[in-house]
């Protein structure tokens, strides 16, 4: 699609973008201990509760500078601790002369007998069921990562493996220094469990995604045994015992692979032969490998025999390309339908109608990538999002042009900052966001805004910032992206117009916003931001940021954090 395909998985295709950096920094790992030490139990559901007591509160660290991992979440200007839970109330932010007052403990969540919790109020619009979405015969799945799971060791968040090891520059042995770390943000943190505490886990991913609008996971298979293997396994088996409809879509991931079409197709049908593989309405198993041009249609040919001739398995071949245009006329004859990875940029979507249009003359269904940004430390490299541009444009084309099938790219891959999953920057402001575009892509209508709701997405750090630490390879912008910019958006669902005051550190204004949806954009300033709906004299929505925006930085963070009203 674009003149400079997106490249996966940055620990095997490194970029060289390098700049020196200025001056030492502060091992952080010991910040990192000391912050989360106070962090209290989470819910089982993964929805963070109160971590602070009465009295621990006057021991917690002060605010991290942000670029730094912090792995214990944001903080409000009056320095109460907040895990990331995108469901608590952010207490407004005091004026510098009002007094300190008593914070709230969370409530803690509510759930159904089956343990997931999407509350009423969560959603500007009243959310149809998983049944009525699932009738239209559109699909939307989540691109899944293995090597990024809830819960990697099932040890306290303040000293598990992303905290220790990814969220710190120093960690692994310092092998991810040179980028920062290998990670910016992490999944929401989840209390450790008794039991098969992965499967767990998983289930709980499913019950997420399902509980959104989704009807499954794109599988990302990036190898056919080992640790990631295993998850793969697990994942299925998840899908299976939460909700026989949620299926799991085969993705071999050939940039990692290196089999033979026999070994493949062996390895294939033992996933097949879970209930939770998606299948199409006659039976045939859907494959739909990642950078599909990396092998030739003879040898996928040769993985599809196997498929049918030693296992009984008829397939319906869905390849995803890097390069759309330039192996769909020799792909042809053998696949059900097309894909491709697409752009990470709002200016980069031109291309999306084209190929829709050059899938379906040639009889073939489209499933069309949604993103949200993506932010690639150990690569070098991001795209220019626009705060929720991107995540916008991406749905509107699928929308518009007539998709089939939508694959968010991605649900969690964490060392790309593509992910769609509640994550303890972004709470579940860009899942829900998905909620209302998937709706009008699946029932034919734009949902009834009832609620008032606002998202805020700013980054934490101004994007020509030089971070001040040991971080020597930083990221530069992608070619074809937009360009980059330093702006606040505060996106609005309004039932009725209002005056929505904004708060930027110290500057303040106000803009007047339609009933519907409407994006507002206001400069990036240093300190934190808020956004507030007033109609009436009265607040109808109010959003607070976790983090502030800072000058001065030891790790640079180039992602979009994005923050709802409707979680309180």
């Amino acid at each position: 699609m674009s003149a400079d395909p997106v490249k996966r998985h940055g620990r095997r295709r490194p970029l060289t973008h390098r700049r020196k950096g200025r001056g030492g920094r502060r091992s952080l790992l010991a910040f990192l201990i000391a912050g989360f030490l106070v962090v209290g139990a989470f819910a089982a559901t993964g929805i963070a509760w109160d971590p602070f007591t009465v009295g621990a509160r006057a021991e917690r660290p002060a605010a991290p500078q942000i670029g730094k991992a912090w792995s214990a979440g944001p903080v409000d200007g009056r320095g109460d601790g907040r895990d990331g839970d995108a469901s608590a109330t952010p207490a407004p932010r005091p004026s510098p002369s009002a007094s300190p007052r008593t914070v709230r403990p969370l409530v803690p969540p509510r759930t159904t007998p089956k343990g997931t919790w999407r509350p009423s109020a969560a959603l500007p619009f009243d959310m149809p069921s998983p049944a009525r979405l699932r009738k239209s015969g559109k699909l939307v799945f989540a691109h899944y990562f293995t090597p990024y799971p809830l819960s990697l060791d099932n040890a306290r968040p303040e000293r598990d493996y992303y905290t220790r090891n990814y969220l710190n520059p120093a960690g692994e042995s310092g092998k991810h220094e040179k980028y920062g770390g290998l990670l910016r943000d992490r999944p929401l943190p989840v209390a450790p469990k008794t039991g098969n505490w992965e499967l767990a886990n998983l289930k709980q991913e499913v019950r997420t995604a399902r509980d959104a609008g989704l009807d499954g996971f794109t599988l990302d298979l990036l190898s056919l045994s080992g640790k990631n293997w295993e998850r793969s396994v697990m994942l299925l088996d998840a899908a299976r015992a939460v909700d026989p409809a949620f299926k799991i879509m085969l993705m071999p991931d050939m940039t990692s692979l290196n089999t033979d079409p026999a070994g493949l197709a062996n390895s294939l049908a033992k996933l097949a032969g879970s209930p939770a593989a998606h299948r199409l309405g006659d039976g045939r198993l859907v494959v739909s490998p990642f950078k599909a041009e990396a092998k030739s249609p003879a040898w996928w040919s040769q993985v599809m025999d196997n498929l049918r001739q030693r296992h009984g398995i008829r397939t319906a071949f869905v390849p995803l390309f890097l390069d759309f245009g330039a192996h769909s006329g020799e792909f042809a004859p053998i696949s059900y339908g097309f894909s491709e990875w697409g752009s990470r940029s709002y200016v980069g979507q031109e291309s999306a109608t084209r190929d829709v249009r050059r899938a379906h003359g040639m009889g073939k269904v489209w499933m069309q990538p949604v993103s949200v940004q993506d932010a690639r430390p150990n690569q070098g490299i991001y795209d220019e999002a626009g705060n929720t541009a991107t995540l916008r444009s991406t749905w509107n084309h699928a929308i518009d042009d007539g998709a089939d099938w939508v694959q968010l790219t991605t649900w969690n891959d964490y060392s790309e900052g593509s992910q769609f999953a509640p994550s303890l920057h972004n709470g579940h402001a860009y899942l829900d966001l998905t909620s209302y575009y998937l709706t009008r892509f699946k029932t034919g209508s734009w949902p009834e805004i009832v609620r008032d709701t606002l998202y805020l997405s700013s980054r934490v750090q101004f994007t020509g910032t030089d971070p001040t630490g040991r971080q020597s390879l930083v990221m530069s912008l992608r070619r074809g992206s937009a360009a980059p910019r330093d702006r606040v958006e505060v996106l609005s669902f309004l039932t009725a117009p209002a005056d929505v005051r904004t708060e930027t550190g110290r500057t303040r204004a106000t803009h007047r916003a339609p009933a519907g949806v409407h994006s507002e954009l206001v400069p990036l300033r240093q300190g934190f931001s808020s956004a507030t709906a007033l109609r009436g004299g009265r607040t109808a929505a109010e959003v607070l940021s976790g983090y502030p925006v800072q000058r001065v930085v030891e790790v640079q963070d180039l992602q979009y954090y994005g923050h709802t009203s409707g979680r309180r």
